[in-house]
């Protein structure tokens, strides 16, 4: 049986998952739970989502041997090319899906939260391509931070609302997107981005990314006839991490998911109910949610995919975190030794490579998942570093 394999009859991957929700909403995700089991049985819905991703998001994303990356940190170093899908990013795999979900489900809108902007941008795109209406919910400060995915978005025809309450960041943008999916129920399919909320949102995401994983490991073994050693993937919410886990959660392969300093659920955070899920959670003594603290907007997030709670749990995973100053010397590293600006999500992950190669033995090789670009950060890389645009 496979460690990521199908969660429970109550949704739970072990003590984490569940299905959480206002009564409002519990037909509609059950709705949605058995036709994804009907569709992810299809043939046809199946040939139908492997061809859009091959002819229109650009897959399978190359395998790249980062060969000067590779010397500087003594180890082979390999790269899982995410940032050259589609909307640069691995998040255009899991919304191609769930927008063929609205059309089975007969849905005429999207309605989706972002944080880094890209899965707003994939989802923006999927409507576009579908013919389908679309809101994006993002917090304020996000919005600010973020203004070349907020354009982007409303280009393709998104409306992107803005989220004043609380931190004004992901977490308020789930909340807001969440409230205005209750009112609008029959028209509208709520697009989450990543491997969280309640169930069957966690399993469903890791499914439609269950191809980074899978891809990346048949490269890999053609490439060096073996699995590598190390696997590792940044995590906030957890949805490349749990795609490129799923190739390999079964083999011999060390996973890591490398949270933020500021965010890190898993290394500091408590059991708790938020979201519609039982996961790790930031919280103080009295059980109230705190703020995530990142460079990264879409790792700005206090708690983390069930899951990934569960292989910490069982062992299976190992989750560590950076700091922001790392991170954007991971960023100035991968782009002067490969010509690669990577998102600074990625670039935790590249970070935690950089500081841990002492860890890594002789003829050992690290598959690191490059999850998005770095184009949409380059103001807040610019600022960081006390230069200007």
């Amino acid at each position: 049986m496979s460690v990521m394999g199908h969660p429970d009859s109550a949704g739970r991957f072990g003590e984490f998952g569940g299905r959480f929700v206002p009564e409002p909403l519990m037909p509609a995700v059950i709705e949605l739970e058995k036709t994804f089991e009907e569709a992810w049985g299809d043939p046809e819905f199946r040939a139908e989502y492997r061809r859009i991703l091959r002819e229109y998001a650009g897959r399978p994303t190359p395998l790249y041997h980062a060969t000067r990356l590779s010397e500087l940190v003594g180890t082979d170093v390999w790269l899982k090319r995410e940032d050259l899908a589609h909307t640069g990013s691995h998040k255009i795999n899991n919304v191609v899906g769930q927008a063929l979900l609205a059309r089975r489900l007969g849905k005429t809108r999207l309605i989706a939260e972002t944080g880094a902007g890209q899965h707003g941008v994939a989802t923006a795109t999927a409507a576009a391509l579908f013919g389908l209406g679309c809101q994006v919910f993002m917090g304020e400060i996000d919005v600010e931070r973020q203004a070349l995915n907020v354009f982007r978005m409303q280009l393709l025809g998104a409306e992107v609302v803005p989220v004043s309450s609380g931190s004004r960041t992901l977490k308020d943008a789930v909340n807001e997107a969440m409230r205005t999916w209750v009112s609008c129920l029959e028209t509208s399919h709520y697009c989450i981005g990543s491997v969280m909320g309640p169930h069957p949102y966690p399993y469903i995401v890791r499914e439609f990314q269950r191809v980074v994983g899978e891809e990346a490991s048949a490269q890999f073994a053609d490439a060096a006839g073996k699995s590598p050693e190390w696997v590792v993937a940044c995590v906030g919410g957890g949805s490349n991490a749990a795609g490129t886990f799923a190739g390999f959660a079964d083999s011999s392969a060390k996973l890591i998911g490398v949270e933020p300093e500021g965010g890190a659920a898993i290394g500091k955070g408590v059991k708790g109910v938020v979201h519609g899920m039982i996961s790790m959670f930031l919280q103080d003594e009295f059980g109230q949610v705190e703020e995530a603290q990142s460079i990264s907007a879409g790792l700005d997030y206090p708690g983390v995919g069930p899951e990934h709670a569960y292989l910490a749990a069982i062992g299976r995973a190992s989750y560590e975190s950076v700091g922001d100053a790392e991170v954007l010397e991971a960023v100035r590293v991968l782009a002067r030794s490969e010509g690669i600006i990577p998102a600074l999500e990625s670039a935790h992950a590249l970070a935690w490579v950089i500081r841990e190669r002492a860890r890594f033995k002789e003829g050992e090789s690290v598959l690191v998942t490059l999850s998005g670009r770095g184009d949409k950060d380059a103001e807040t890389i610019a600022k960081a570093s006390g230069a200007g645009l």
